[in-house]
Protein backbone atom coordinates (compact mmCIF):
# COMPACT_ATOMS: atom_id res chain seq x y z
CA UNK A 1 0.00 0.00 0.00
CA UNK A 2 3.06 2.29 -0.05
CA UNK A 3 2.86 2.65 -3.85
CA UNK A 4 0.39 4.43 -6.10
CA UNK A 5 -1.95 2.20 -8.09
CA UNK A 6 -0.12 3.20 -11.29
CA UNK A 7 3.40 3.28 -9.82
CA UNK A 8 6.25 2.80 -12.33
CA UNK A 9 9.43 0.91 -11.48
CA UNK A 10 12.58 0.03 -13.32
CA UNK A 11 14.58 -2.64 -11.55
CA UNK A 12 17.70 -3.81 -13.38
CA UNK A 13 16.33 -4.70 -16.83
CA UNK A 14 12.67 -4.99 -15.77
CA UNK A 15 9.95 -2.42 -16.20
CA UNK A 16 7.20 -2.94 -13.64
CA UNK A 17 3.91 -1.06 -13.80
CA UNK A 18 1.25 -0.80 -11.15
CA UNK A 19 0.88 -1.94 -7.56
CA UNK A 20 -0.18 -5.49 -8.49
CA UNK A 21 2.94 -6.06 -10.62
CA UNK A 22 5.11 -4.60 -7.83
CA UNK A 23 3.65 -7.02 -5.27
CA UNK A 24 4.21 -9.94 -7.66
CA UNK A 25 7.78 -8.79 -8.39
CA UNK A 26 8.67 -8.38 -4.70
CA UNK A 27 7.15 -11.76 -3.78
CA UNK A 28 9.26 -13.51 -6.43
CA UNK A 29 12.37 -11.51 -5.49
CA UNK A 30 12.14 -12.45 -1.81
CA UNK A 31 11.62 -16.11 -2.70
CA UNK A 32 14.93 -16.06 -4.64
CA UNK A 33 17.06 -13.71 -2.53
CA UNK A 34 17.45 -15.44 0.83
CA UNK A 35 19.08 -14.12 4.04
CA UNK A 36 18.82 -10.64 2.58
CA UNK A 37 20.70 -7.83 4.40
CA UNK A 38 20.54 -4.26 3.14
CA UNK A 39 22.49 -1.04 3.73
CA UNK A 40 21.27 2.27 2.21
CA UNK A 41 22.94 5.64 2.15
CA UNK A 42 20.96 8.83 1.61
CA UNK A 43 22.41 10.97 -1.17
CA UNK A 44 20.02 13.86 -1.84
CA UNK A 45 16.43 15.04 -1.99
CA UNK A 46 14.46 17.77 -3.71
CA UNK A 47 10.77 18.45 -3.34
CA UNK A 48 9.17 14.99 -3.78
CA UNK A 49 12.30 13.08 -4.93
CA UNK A 50 14.97 11.14 -3.05
CA UNK A 51 18.21 9.53 -4.27
CA UNK A 52 19.96 6.74 -2.37
CA UNK A 53 22.95 4.46 -2.85
CA UNK A 54 22.72 0.91 -1.55
CA UNK A 55 24.35 -2.44 -1.22
CA UNK A 56 22.87 -5.69 -0.09
CA UNK A 57 23.88 -9.30 0.27
CA UNK A 58 21.85 -12.42 -0.27
CA UNK A 59 22.19 -16.07 -1.11
CA UNK A 60 20.26 -18.01 -3.70
CA UNK A 61 18.62 -21.42 -3.31
CA UNK A 62 21.87 -23.08 -4.46
CA UNK A 63 23.74 -21.50 -1.54
CA UNK A 64 25.74 -19.03 -3.66
CA UNK A 65 26.22 -15.58 -2.12
CA UNK A 66 25.93 -12.26 -3.93
CA UNK A 67 26.46 -8.61 -3.16
CA UNK A 68 24.37 -6.12 -5.10
CA UNK A 69 25.35 -2.46 -5.55
CA UNK A 70 23.36 0.36 -7.00
CA UNK A 71 21.49 3.63 -6.92
CA UNK A 72 17.79 4.30 -6.60
CA UNK A 73 15.72 7.35 -7.41
CA UNK A 74 12.28 7.64 -5.85
CA UNK A 75 9.45 10.03 -6.63
CA UNK A 76 6.38 10.45 -4.41
CA UNK A 77 2.88 11.77 -5.02
CA UNK A 78 1.14 14.45 -2.93
CA UNK A 79 -0.04 11.77 -0.44
CA UNK A 80 3.47 10.40 0.16
CA UNK A 81 2.99 7.25 -1.93
CA UNK A 82 5.82 6.18 -4.20
CA UNK A 83 4.85 6.77 -7.81
CA UNK A 84 8.23 6.11 -9.47
CA UNK A 85 11.26 4.03 -8.55
CA UNK A 86 14.26 3.64 -10.81
CA UNK A 87 16.98 1.24 -9.64
CA UNK A 88 20.28 0.55 -11.33
CA UNK A 89 21.76 -2.59 -9.78
CA UNK A 90 24.85 -4.72 -10.33
CA UNK A 91 25.26 -8.16 -8.74
CA UNK A 92 28.62 -9.63 -7.82
CA UNK A 93 29.00 -13.25 -6.76
CA UNK A 94 31.02 -13.45 -3.53
CA UNK A 95 32.32 -16.16 -1.22
CA UNK A 96 30.42 -16.60 2.01
CA UNK A 97 33.60 -15.64 3.87
CA UNK A 98 33.63 -12.29 2.02
CA UNK A 99 30.29 -11.21 3.46
CA UNK A 100 30.33 -8.15 5.71
CA UNK A 101 26.70 -7.15 6.09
Amino acid sequence: MAYTIDSEWRNRNLFINGREEIVRFLTEKWEKELDYKLKKEYLAHSDNKIAVRFEYEYRNKDGKWFRAYGNENWEFDENGLMKKRYASINDLEIKETDRYL
